[in-house]
C-alpha cells in the first residue's frame, strides 16, 4: 500500500537536500530567472532602441537643394536606425570593412538632380542575409524611399533600391554562427572543468596530496592549459570542418587566430581555476562559475549581434573577456579586418595576464 508517511519522508529528506545543493538551486531557481532578465532587457522595448548605420552622401546637390541630406534627416528621426554620416571621400566599402560592419546606406553623387528631374536612382543598402539587423534597415529604407516617391511623384518609382553585401564571401548564417560557436566552446570547456576540479581537489585535499610530489603548482596549471589549449585547437579544427564540409560555411583563415587559440583557453582555464581555488565549497564554486559564464554567453555577441542590444548592454558587453574573443574571430574569420583583429588581441593579452597572475598569486596547495 502507498504510505503517505513514507512519501512525506522521501519528499522532506529530497527537498532539503536539493536546497542545500547550490548548484542545483541554482540551476533550478536561479538561472531561468537570468535568462528572463538578459532576454527581457535584449528584447525589451518593442523596438525603442535603434540600430546604427554608418551612411554616406555622395549627392552634390542641385539649385541649392541637397535631397540626399533630406533623405537621411529623414531617416535619423525613424525609432529604428540612426544615422552615423560618413565623410564622403572615404571609400565606403573600405570603411564599413574597417569597422566591422555590415550595414550601411550610400547615397550616389547625381541623387538631388535624377531626383528633381524625375530620373530613376538608386540608394545602396549595405547588409547582410545572415544579419539580424541587415533586414531592419533595408526596410526602414525601403518605407522612407517609398514615403519620398509618394510625396512628390505620387507613388511612380524613382528612388530605387539596391542591396550589396560588404563582404560577399560570407552571406550565409552559418558563417557567423561558427565563429560564436567556437567562442562558446573556448569559455565553456576549460572553465567549467577547472571550477570542479579546483574546487573538488581542494574538498577533498587533493592539493594537499600533490604538495608533497615534486610537482610544483605552476607545473600543475601549466599542464591543465596545454590541455585546453589543444583541445580548443581540435574543436576549432572540427567545427570549422564541419561547417565547411556539410553547410557550405565561407569563413577565412588566418595566423591571426593562432594567438586567440592560445590566449582563449588560458584566460577561461586560469579563471576557473582561480573561481575554483578560491571559493570554500564544489557547491559555492559552481554557482559563482555559472554567474560569471552565462552573462558572457548571451551578452559578448555569442549568440546575437550586439547591435540589436540596448546601449547599456552594448557597454557592458566591453568589459566581458569573451566579448574579445568572439570579435578576434568574427574580425578574422568573417570581415578579414586583421588590423581590429590585433586590437582585441591586446586587450585579450592584458585581461589573460591580469587573470594568470591573480590565480598563481592565489591559489595554494595547502590551506592556512
Amino acid at each position: 500500500m502507498v504510505s503517505a508517511r513514507r512519501i512525506y519522508a522521501d519528499f522532506r529528506v529530497f527537498s532539503v537536500g536539493y536546497l542545500r545543493n547550490k548548484f542545483g538551486l541554482f540551476f533550478g531557481l536561479i538561472f531561468p530567472v537570468v535568462l528572463i532578465l538578459i532576454f527581457g532587457a535584449i528584447f525589451a522595448g518593442g523596438g525603442a532602441e535603434t540600430v546604427d548605420v554608418y551612411a554616406q552622401n555622395q549627392d552634390n546637390g542641385v539649385f541649392g537643394q541637397n535631397i540626399g541630406n533630406s533623405f537621411l534627416s529623414a531617416l535619423n528621426q525613424s525609432s529604428t536606425i540612426r544615422v552615423i554620416t560618413v565623410d564622403s571621400s572615404e571609400n565606403f566599402a573600405d570603411f564599413l570593412a574597417a569597422k566591422s560592419a555590415s550595414d550601411g546606406i550610400l547615397i550616389p553623387p547625381d541623387f538631388s538632380a535624377q531626383y528633381i528631374e524625375g530620373n530613376q536612382v538608386n540608394i545602396t543598402v549595405y547588409g547582410n542575409p545572415a544579419s539580424s539587423t541587415s533586414g531592419i534597415v533595408s526596410g526602414t529604407v525601403s518605407g522612407y524611399v517609398s514615403h519620398f516617391n509618394l510625396q512628390r511623384f505620387n507613388g511612380t518609382t524613382v528612388i530605387g533600391l539596391t542591396t550589396t553585401t560588404i563582404n560577399t564571401q560570407q552571406t550565409n548564417y552559418v558563417d557567423f554562427l561558427i565563429p560564436g560557436l567556437i567562442g562558446f566552446s573556448i569559455l565553456t570547456s576549460p572553465m567549467f572543468s577547472l571550477v570542479n576540479i579546483s574546487s573538488d581537489y581542494k574538498k577533498n585535499k587533493l592539493f594537499k596530496q600533490l604538495s608533497l610530489t615534486p610537482l610544483t603548482k605552476m607545473e600543475w596549471l601549466i599542464s591543465k592549459v596545454l590541455f585546453y589549449i589543444l583541445l580548443s585547437a581540435a574543436g576549432f579544427l572540427l567545427m570549422s570542418g564541419v561547417g565547411i564540409l556539410i553547410f557550405n560555411a565561407h569563413i577565412t583563415f588566418s595566423l591571426w587566430l593562432i594567438p586567440f587559440l592560445v590566449l582563449g583557453p588560458i584566460l577561461f582555464a586560469t579563471l576557473g581555476m582561480l573561481v575554483g581555488s578560491v571559493t570554500k565549497s564544489p557547491e559555492t564554486a559552481g554557482v559563482i562559475g555559472n554567474i560569471i559564464t552565462f552573462p558572457m554567453m548571451f551578452l559578448a555577441g555569442t549568440f546575437f549581434p550586439l547591435s540589436i542590444m540596448p546601449s547599456y548592454l552594448q557597454t557592458i558587453a566591453h568589459v566581458l573577456p569573451l566579448f574579445y574573443v568572439t570579435e578576434v574571430l568574427n574580425n578574422v574569420m568573417v570581415y578579414n579586418n586583421i588590423p581590429a583583429a590585433m586590437f582585441d588581441i591586446a586587450i585579450l593579452g592584458i585581461i589573460t595576464l591580469v587573470i594568470f597572475v591573480l590565480a598563481v598569486k592565489l591559489f595554494k596547495w595547502r590551506e592556512d
